[in-house]
């Protein structure tokens, strides 16, 4: 139970109601402030992919380089291709790098010439990276298979 002398002292309670109403006036301010914010943040970057006409290329027995085109294209998350991306692709033994950029379509068609297997080796991968602005760089090391049949 409250003394009698707390019953009587308004002091605490006098302003109260204002307090209330500024206090919610400035948090709603601030509530609209992060909304804003979040909703003027950039956008993240899209996926995109690569795929080639090419799963697998064999040199002869006797070959020690291949020459070859490879089409390749380049699609966002909606399977729609990517036009204007840069891509690059490394013959197996890392030593070359050929580069094309993408059609409206998003394809590309790269000659390799001269690939090699790396030193010793009987199968090696040629390698890719796509980069466009807006959307995330693909990367794959294992793109196509080389190999001495």
């Amino acid at each position: 139970m409250l003394p009698e002398s707390l019953k009587k002292n308004e002091k605490g309670t006098a302003g109260l109601p204002i307090r209330i109403v500024v206090l919610s006036i400035v948090g709603f301010i601030g509530f609209c402030a992060i909304l804003s914010a979040i909703s003027d943040a950039p956008k993240p970057p899209e996926p995109m992919y690569a795929t080639s006409d090419l799963s697998t290329f064999s040199l002869g027995s006797g070959e020690e380089k291949a020459n070859f085109n490879v089409r390749i294209s380049v699609l966002d998350r909606k399977s729609l291709g990517v036009g204007g991306a840069n891509v690059i692709v490394w013959s197996p033994d890392r030593k070359k790098a050929y580069s094309g950029i993408t059609d409206s379509n998003g394809n590309v068609i790269i000659a390799i010439s001269d690939a090699q297997l790396p030193p010793g080796k009987v199968e090696g991968y040629i390698s890719i990276k796509v980069m466009r602005s807006g959307y995330t760089d693909y990367d794959e090391k294992y793109f196509i298979k080389i190999k001495r049949s």
